[in-house]
């Protein structure tokens, strides 16, 4: 969006040539890598440019993606990232940022994403959900939100979370994080009158089968007002939340 902002605005200010405009525009739609296809419309559609998915492209490949949205968007987000890719797009890019936990590379020009009035609460019912709250957390960030976290909450010690009833009120919208059985997503949509996104993880023993049992649980929620997302998907919460959280 910011670069047919600036494209229109060169025009009325007569610092490019419309011959220029064409040309800048003729990439917008997307770029073709060979390799990918790079929406550069995205940001357009939803207000965030493509984000990339670390897990299963080459270092190369996830650098020449990077370097492209980079200089469209001046925002960058790969999930599923491991320290390698993080040390090449160092060099190129100072600017970007690895979380190891969260294995998520992020980057942003000064003001690239525009500020979100309401806050987005992040909860999770454990410690070891914690590094798909950190996906979900930078995600939102980048995104323009404000973000509060609240650790360790889950249902085994209810206590933890009744006395943060009015943590949970404040925000616009909750994102619900937990493992093993999933069921701290139904306690909170019925404690709380806001909307919440709910993230089965894989955490928990065998039978929990990686995630499928929580996903189950949240899925089967008699509390309305939840909706659900995959399994340790902290990002598909975080852009969720995050669309609510502009309306």
């Amino acid at each position: 969006m910011q670069s047919v902002k600036e494209i229109l605005e060169g025009l009325r200010s007569k610092k490019i040539s419309v011959a220029r405009a064409l040309e800048r525009l003729k990439f917008l739609p997307y770029k073709d890598l060979g390799f990918a296809k790079i929406d550069n419309h995205r940001a357009l559609r939803r207000g965030f440019p493509e984000v990339i998915f670390g897990k299963g492209k080459t270092a190369d490949e996830v650098i020449k993606i990077a370097r492209k949205i980079i200089a469209h968007d001046g925002l960058l987000l790969v999930t599923h990232a491991g320290h390698d890719i993080y040390g090449r797009l160092k060099k190129a890019f100072p600017g970007v940022r690895y979380d190891k936990r969260g294995q998520i590379i992020y980057y942003a020009r000064k003001n690239a994403a525009r500020r979100k009035n309401g806050t987005v609460l992040v909860m999770t019912a454990g410690t070891a959900d914690a590094p798909v709250a950190i996906e979900a957390k930078i995600t939102l960030e980048l995104m323009g939100n404000n973000v509060e976290m609240l650790y360790d909450v889950g249902v085994a010690g209810l206590h933890r979370l009744l006395d943060k009833i009015a943590i949970l009120e404040k925000a616009s919208v909750i994102i619900v994080i937990a493992g093993m059985e999933g069921a701290l997503a139904s306690v909170v949509s019925g404690l709380t009158s806001k909307p919440v996104v709910a993230v089965p993880t894989s955490v928990g023993y065998g039978a929990s089968f990686k995630g499928i049992a929580p996903l189950l649980t949240m899925l089967n929620s008699c509390s309305p007002g939840v909706a659900v997302v995959n399994i340790d998907n902290g990002f598909g919460a975080a852009y969720f939340a995050s669309m609510i959280n502009s309306v």
